[in-house]
């Protein structure tokens, strides 16, 4: 099951079925079986703390993913910062939905496995990005 939440009270996706659909369709394409898999949109100061708190890391980032899947079924808690996806867009001159589902994109390939820790494994990473993106017609 793919869920989201909010942590914040100035943003809500309007069709939140269908970016469900589309991770979904994802894990699908992937061959895993979906647990539960949590979306929780926050702001920075939010996203910092848990930076902090659990991966002793003081700065700024978009996203936090934490994988808690076994035995071939997805699940995690991705967080994910509303005020950094605001930021990137602009920066990169992106439309921020093209921004958001990239990184919910790369979010849900963390806990399939993915990473990003070297150039080869980000090149990887990008590829399945683009593929994504590209398939969900954005």
């Amino acid at each position: 099951m793919i869920n989201f939440f909010y942590e914040i009270s100035d943003f809500h996706i309007k069709n939140d079925s269908f970016l469900i659909k589309e991770i979904c369709i994802l894990l699908n394409n992937e061959s895993i079986y979906i647990g539960n898999v949590n979306y929780i949109f926050c702001n920075d100061h939010f996203l910092l703390d848990l930076n902090q708190r659990y991966l002793k890391n003081n700065f700024y980032t978009d996203v936090l993913a934490f994988n808690y899947s076994i035995n071939g079924s997805i699940s995690g808690d991705i967080f994910i910062s509303i005020d950094r996806i605001y930021e990137n867009s602009k920066r990169w001159n992106q439309f921020f939905m093209l921004e958001l589902k990239r990184v919910m994109i790369h979010a849900v390939l963390h806990l399939l496995g993915y990473d990003d820790h070297n150039h080869t494994d980000k090149k990887i990473m990008k590829k399945k990005e683009e593929f994504y993106l590209i398939l969900f017609q954005f």
